[in-house]
């Protein structure tokens, strides 16, 4: 099933966790096969990294932040025009498939 949030999307969090629920941010990584995506700067976590070498590299020990999947169902699209979350829909004209916002029916792609 083909995803309808891109890679350079801006997405808002509806729902997960109450320090995450409602931020804005881009999102950065697509997880197409376990339906999820990597959100700039939301679900923060903390690993703790021991030092390290491989191939010559040492990698520093020390606390390191990422940002973790969220599924794509805790996320939505936010409308660049409107500047609404809204739902996805998708208008085909010709050979083309573009997506449409379903509250101002303005592309998305453009």
């Amino acid at each position: 099933m083909s995803m309808k949030i891109r890679k350079g999307d801006t997405v808002e969090i509806i729902s997960g966790r109450s320090e995450d629920k409602g931020k804005r941010g881009e999102v950065i990584k697509v997880v197409p096969g376990e339906q999820k995506v990597v959100v700039q700067s939301v679900n923060l976590r903390t690993k703790h990294q021991r030092q390290v070498q491989s191939q010559g590299r040492t990698v520093n020990p020390g606390k390191v932040r990422f940002e973790a999947p969220v599924h794509i169902s805790n996320v939505m699209l936010v409308c660049p025009k409107c500047n609404k979350p809204t739902r996805v829909g998708l208008s085909r004209e010709g050979e083309k498939v573009q997506r449409v916002c379903k509250k101002c029916d303005a592309s998305i792609d453009e």
